[in-house]
């Protein structure tokens, strides 16, 4: 993911996350005189990939510009126990107030990001892309869909907005698989038409109504290889290529390879994102 196509978004996510922290003033570090400055080192406590730079420049960037940043790690950079990411100086109190604000930008994209880097190298030696889901903290869509990519899995649709994703009540609200995709492709020709299918019939309907993508949810590996064979077979005169195959549905750590190695073009995982667990980061004072 570019950031600088996202710049906005980082801006208004810090701006919300400093109204909502800081709200009227700090009133704790009022208690410091306005000129004190000061030096901080902030260390990691864990191993973790780190992700969430720009974010913590953000923070500082808004509450205090005169705040150095310097960095000892680059982004998606491996972090042991103990290891300094990064240096702040400049005002007491400035330093003090963005604290909390910034480590947890830092610690939840980092620990986003820690956790696709372990499930990217459990199917590094087959040709699948782990897929994120729209299942992302709310308000932090960008930041998390972007520390994804950091770990080495990449995004699926940003939204509602970017591609169709037509699952199992849109089906049945638009009367059936072929009638959901054809009104898709007249709705917004150009758009990725993607559609869930839990059955072999329902596959073969998918493919004759010219999907772009076809969901197999909750297919096992067994259903997935023989359903991989089938839709390469079917579709391999057409114009467009092969449709393209993704695997959805209770994935877990112990079947992620068995379905990669299916031959499946992509697998979701929504765990990805709604499961990580931030990185616990700590901010020494050290003058």
């Amino acid at each position: 993911m570019n950031l600088t196509e996202h710049q906005q978004d980082i801006t208004t996510s810090v701006s919300l996350a400093l109204a909502e922290d800081v709200g009227s003033g700090d009133i704790t570090a009022q208690l410091i005189p306005a000129e004190r400055q000061s030096q901080a080192r902030i260390i990691s406590r864990e191993r973790a990939i780190i992700a969430g730079k720009a974010w913590v420049d953000e923070v500082f960037r808004q509450l205090d510009p005169e705040v150095v940043v310097s960095w000892k790690v680059n982004e998606g950079d491996w972090v042991e126990a103990d290891q300094v990411l990064f240096e702040l100086q400049g005002s007491a109190r400035s330093l003090l107030t963005g604290e909390r604000c910034a480590l947890n930008f830092l610690q939840t994209l980092s620990g986003t990001a820690t956790r696709c880097r372990h499930y990217a190298d459990k199917v590094t030696d087959t040709s699948v892309r782990l897929l994120d889901t729209r299942k992302t903290i709310p308000g932090l869509r960008i930041a998390q869909k972007y520390a994804v990519s950091v770990g080495g899995c990449f995004n699926h649709r940003i939204g509602l907005f970017d591609a169709f994703l037509i699952k199992e009540n849109h089906i049945m609200a638009c009367g059936g698989i072929a009638a959901a995709i054809a009104a898709a492709h007249q709705i917004a020709p150009g758009k990725p038409v993607e559609v869930e299918v839990e059955t072999m019939q329902q596959l073969d309907e998918a493919i004759a109504a010219d999907a772009d993508i076809i969901m197999l949810d909750n297919f096992s590996p067994e259903q997935m290889t023989i359903a991989v064979a089938h839709t390469r077979a079917a579709t391999s005169e057409r114009t467009k290529g092969p449709i393209k195959l993704e695997a959805s549905g209770n994935i877990t750590d112990a079947t992620l390879l068995p379905y990669a190695q299916t031959g499946v073009d992509y697998i979701s995982i929504g765990a990805l994102t709604k499961d990580c667990k931030a990185i616990d980061l700590s901010m020494r004072v050290t003058l």
